[in-house]
């Protein structure tokens, strides 16, 4: 089974088999008003996959759900708003360890994903969901409120 780990932040990158973060750690937005669209989610993924199976096809799905428990807008292809998506889709193989490595019964893959200009309807609680091999393995939350106002009347 592979299992996943998962962060959020203000912006999250992949290179050299490693994830690089910034603001990393949090699960709260707070918007001046709410609807708001909020200008970027980064979602860190770290897949651990039994090297037994890292060399068999496995798909990966990420979706994001509202308070409602509705699909919520990841982006859109093109310009044209009917090309608006609800999720990322994608398919992995990995190769086995290599002969004399010093982890051999796993393998790790990091995955770093942006989402810029995410549509936040209502405050409650928003859920990033990994799904694996069409079974979701992990939720991410994370709340979205209406920030309090500092003036003073």
């Amino acid at each position: 089974m592979i299992a996943v780990d998962a962060f959020l932040a203000d912006s999250v990158s992949a290179a050299d088999g490693k994830l690089h973060a910034q603001g990393a750690g949090w699960n709260r937005i707070y918007a001046a008003a709410i609807p708001t669209v909020h200008g970027r989610i980064g979602l860190g993924l770290i897949l651990r996959i039994p090297a037994a199976s890292a060399a068999d096809p496995h798909a990966l799905e990420v979706r994001l759900q509202g308070p409602d428990g509705a699909p919520v807008r990841l982006g859109q292809a093109t310009e044209d708003p009917a090309s608006a998506f609800d999720r990322i889709q994608g398919n992995l193989r990995l190769d086995p360890p290599p002969p004399g490595s010093p982890v051999q019964e796993e393998e790790v893959f990091p995955v770093a994903l942006n989402f810029d200009g995410l549509p936040l309807e209502r405050a409650g609680t928003y859920r990033f969901v990994v799904a694996i091999d069409g079974a979701d393995v992990r939720e991410i939350a994370f709340g979205v409120a209406q920030a309090a106002s500092n003036t003073t009347s």
